[in-house]
Parts: C-alpha cells; structure tokens; sequence
C-alpha cells in the first residue's frame, strides 16, 4: 500500500491504523504485510464501507482531523489502475470505499541479523557457539549444521522433502528451523526456507579453508 510522505511518521508512531480507499477492488489482504518507510504493517481488516458512515474518531485513526478531512484526500487523490474513471467523480455521503484496518509489527531483531553480510572471527565463534548448545541440548543428537547445509543447497524445497532427506519428523524438524532463524540464519519462503545473507556468511566462512 502506499502512503504519501506525510503519513510516514503516524504510520511509524502507531497513530495511524486506518486508511480509506477508493480502489474499483481490494489491493490489500488480510494477514498482508506492506511495508511503508522503515514500518511493516499487519492487515487486520478490509471492507467497504459508505463515506456518510465514517466518523471523526475513524479519520483522526486515518491520521486527519475529521470526517470532512477524510472526503477531501479521497476527492483528491489520482487516478491509477484500481482507481476507475467513474471513482473521480464528487465523492457523496453514499460512495463507497474501501476501509482497510492495521497495526504496525514490531522490528523483529532476526531480521535484522539476518541481513549481516559481513562476519567478524568474533561473530563466527559466537555463532558456532549457539550451534554446539542448540546441538547438544537436541534429543536427536547434532542437527543444525546438516540442517543449515541442505537448506543451502535446496532452497525454496518443501519442509516435508528436507525433513525426510534427513530422516527426520517435519513438525520437529520445522520447529528446529525456527530456531536457525531466531539465530539471523535462515529465512522462511512462501514454499520452504533460504540462507539468509548471514546464515551463507556462516557457511562460506566454516567452510574457508584453513578453519
């Protein structure tokens, strides 16, 4: 979704939580993540609604002072592709619009690690010392180097496949990657998991040779 500049820091503050749309279908779903600036948002809601039903408190949740607010940025807005001819028509009582609801999500610190391309030795034994207590802690005995190899080697390959390439449970299995990807190493896809930027860091430099 997108927002114009000056909607960035309410967006980014959590004051804003609502935005109106006058799209000819809906351009945002349910449990769809967007990003805006340096904020991800979560959508919680999408319907339509009628203009003359919105209310003061529903556009100071939009990030505008009142209702009035809220039919002037719609009349305003420009044309695109979701937006048919018919929708720059004077915006009434009875228009019809969509109503998308959302929260902003919290940085998540994996992600953050996820993306380090460069390892420090430092960060290297860190790691490698994360591994060997996730290791011995396992009731199945060693698994996150096996793990962490064959999804680089098969990325984008359903859990089911890697799970049993390594003999393994796949609910077990998948709760294992979730710890990888606690650690910045991992990343899930629509479909089966990827290195991330670190965790291929990691590999490239156990793998160096000399270690």
């Amino acid at each position: 979704m997108l927002f114009t500049a000056d909607a960035h820091p309410g967006i980014a503050s959590g004051a804003i939580t609502v935005t109106y749309r006058l799209w000819s279908r809906p351009q945002a779903k349910v449990g769809g993540r967007y990003r805006v600036g340096e904020t991800t948002l979560l959508v919680d809601d999408v319907r339509q609604v009628r203009v003359g039903d919105i209310t003061d408190e529903d556009a100071r949740r939009a990030g505008v002072a009142d209702r009035h607010a809220i039919v002037a940025r719609l009349a305003s807005r420009p044309r695109s592709r979701y937006r048919p001819a018919a929708a720059s028509r004077d915006v009434t009582a009875d228009t019809v619009v969509w109503r998308i609801e959302f929260h902003r999500l919290a940085e998540d610190p994996s992600a953050r690690l996820a993306d380090q391309r460069q390892l420090t030795a430092d960060d290297v034994g860190e790691i490698t010392r994360r591994l060997d207590r996730l290791d011995a802690a396992s009731s199945h005995g060693p698994w996150t180097r096996a793990t962490l190899a064959i999804i680089g080697e098969r990325p984008a390959v359903v859990s089911t496949v890697l799970a049993e390439a390594l003999g393994r449970d796949r609910p077990a299995f998948k709760v294992d990657v979730r710890k990888l990807k606690r650690l910045g190493l991992t990343e899930s896809l629509d479909v089966g998991y990827r290195l991330s930027p670190r965790g291929e860091a990691y590999l490239a430099a156990i793998h160096r040779p000399g270690r």
